[in-house]
């Protein structure tokens, strides 16, 4: 019974000090820290479809199943909670903040050896206790990290192994309203995070600093690799996802791709990019993750992205998916839908895709790739 009991605590504490041996797929990225791992992130992750206010094909469960590790999404307030909507609820709503968290916190319990990052942008500048809210109520908080303090440096991020044997490795940034005594897992992401401009309509993808509140050098860098084409219409500047050239945006390599924009940020700045945002990800099958595993040193990963045929249109982009082409969805709108809709983005004021969803209706819609 004696010699039971101790091999029964030697193996406990073996595993303690062992840890986590595969992280994010890769025994190697295991002592690597949070700060020099690259992540590929879905832009608009809840916004699945084909449709103009549209920025994906797949839904959560499904991007995440691919590989991606950092979900980004926009939140809205609404009277019945936040929602997920593309500059306005009027115009493409992705459904309650709460559904979404329960669909990414189910995906979590199934993938215990996963860190994962969140990027939220809090247009309605909402108080943190609403986010709390909603995250406690789908059980995310329970995996949420908690930095040391409120502003990190590269050096204070901890190893994904270390994330994952403390259980929590949800790292959730919000870019405003955040408020550790209130929610300390929700993190100021412009203290923390830098990103370069959105909105861009140059295939160049330069890397300048567009947002921080701290030292670029010394934080973490998110960069927004996603091309827009813009119209105009009755003097309004619409901004919606260039899908004619995403497989040239989403490649690895050649003028406009990703690893382009990666050579511009190492040539500025020394290193990789923390987080890769991409509409349409999946466009260009596996070139952004076996990019991410070269950036990182590790070998490609095996499994196979099947770019998406046909949008599934979905709420909080788990369940109740129904199949709708972009002209049909684009005819289903009003130009009353259009108001409210504005938005000052890097190249000055204008109007989300959402916008041109109400405002070009069929006439657009039947211009879509």
């Amino acid at each position: 019974m004696h010699l039971l009991a101790a091999l029964t605590l030697f193996s406990s504490l073996s595993a303690s000090v062992l840890g986590a041996s595969v992280c994010n797929g890769q025994a190697a990225l295991c002592t690597r820290k949070y700060s020099t791992v690259t992540f590929i992130g879905a832009h608009n992750s809840y916004s699945v479809g084909q449709n103009l206010a549209n920025n994906q094909n797949k839904d959560i469960t499904s991007q995440l199943n691919d590989g991606i590790r950092t979900l980004q999404s926009q939140a809205h307030t609404a009277s019945d909670g936040i929602r997920l909507c593309h500059g306005s609820c009027a115009l493409q709503d992705g459904g309650l903040l709460v559904n979404y968290l329960t669909t990414v916190t189910s995906w979590v319990k199934a993938n215990p050896n996963e860190v994962l990052t969140l990027v939220i942008v809090n247009s309605d500048n909402q108080p943190a206790s609403r986010f709390a809210s909603a995250f406690s109520s789908a059980g995310l908080d329970s995996y949420a990290f908690v930095p040391s303090s409120p502003q990190a440096s590269l050096n204070d991020w901890p190893t994904l192994g270390s994330m994952i044997d403390s259980g929590k490795r949800v790292v959730v940034f919000l870019d405003n309203g955040a408020d550790a005594s209130v929610a300390p897992y929700l993190i100021d992401e412009f203290t923390n995070m830098w990103e370069d401009p959105f909105n861009a309509v140059d295939q160049t993808f330069g890397c300048a600093v567009n947002r921080s509140q701290a030292s670029p050098s010394s934080t973490l860098m998110l960069v927004n690799h996603y091309l827009d084409t813009t119209y105009m219409l009755a003097g309004t500047q619409l901004w919606v996802p260039a899908r004619d050239k995403l497989n040239v945006t989403n490649a690895a390599s050649g003028y406009g791709s990703i690893g382009a924009h990666v050579d511009n940020c190492k040539a500025i700045w020394g290193r990789n990019p923390n987080i890769i945002l991409l509409d349409y990800y999946d466009s260009n099958s596996n070139a952004p993750f076996a990019l991410a595993a070269q950036l990182n040193g590790v070998s490609a990963p095996t499994n196979t992205v099947v770019p998406a045929s046909t949008a599934v249109v979905s709420g909080s982009g788990a369940s109740g998916s129904s199949k709708a082409s972009g002209t049909a969805a684009a005819a289903n709108v009003t130009q009353s839908k259009l108001n409210g809709a504005s938005r000052v983005g890097a190249g000055g004021a204008g109007v989300w895709a959402a916008g041109a969803l109400g405002a070009v209706g069929v006439v657009l819609g039947a211009m879509m790739i």
